[in-house]
């Protein structure tokens, strides 16, 4: 793969400095107290260069976890034909690594993003935008018809469940460590059960033993 040439790396600069400045305007003051003018401003760039870059004032904010929006697609892709399984060792080598996608981290910055995307009913909502744009990707990995679709709804729901209950565990004050075992033990059990539900509902499909078999558990 080709390193990227110095204009696409003066625009990654670009994102990362206006996300930047943002996020420690609305940390300090406020999501909804703080303009995208006021932004602007701070950057040194006018509304119209800001707004090429981010074309809502909450994509500022949903720049750092851009990044995880292909990720379990690529992680399924990488992991065919047991995809839940590739899923599954994933989410648990974030647990290990204390990534804070996993929820599973109590770094000061890192839960003050957490409150500031958790606690902003604007930014909760278009973070729902980007897990749609995530299952449709994973969906397309996983064959792109209705079963799917179906699958990579469920997935989805699952992580998304997984590392909010243990973000709100941590924002309550419990350590990291106190957390990681049921954490784990909390992972290992949803995508068992992911792994069961969806061997069942997709062994006609064209995905037929997604979870790595070649049809439905023994009883």
């Amino acid at each position: 793969m080709n390193a990227p040439g110095l204009r696409e790396r003066k625009k990654q600069r670009m994102f990362r400095t206006l996300s930047d400045i943002a996020v420690e305007l609305f940390l300090e003051k406020g999501f909804d107290a703080v303009s995208v003018a006021e932004v602007a401003a701070a950057a040194e760039v006018s509304k119209p260069t800001l707004f090429r870059y981010f074309p809502a004032k909450e994509d500022l904010v949903l720049h750092r976890i851009a990044d995880h929006e292909d990720e379990a697609a690529r992680v399924a892709g990488e992991g065919l034909p047991a995809p839940v399984d590739a899923l599954r060792r994933h989410f648990l080598a974030g647990l290990e690594r204390c990534d804070p996608v996993t929820g599973l981290n109590d770094h000061p910055a890192v839960l003050a993003f957490h409150r500031l995307l958790y606690g902003t009913p604007a930014l909760v909502a278009r973070m729902h935008t980007q897990l749609e744009r995530s299952e449709a990707a994973l969906a397309e990995v996983l064959g792109g018809d209705l079963e799917a679709r179906l699958a990579a709804a469920q997935i989805i729901a699952v992580q998304r469940v997984l590392a909010l209950d243990n973000w709100r565990r941590i924002a309550a004050g419990e350590r990291v460590e106190d957390v990681r075992a049921d954490a784990v033990a909390a992972a290992e059990r949803a995508f068992a059960g992911l792994a069961r539900g969806l061997a069942r509902g997709l062994e006609r499909g064209p995905v037929a033993g997604l979870p790595g078999t070649a049809g439905p558990p023994p009883e």
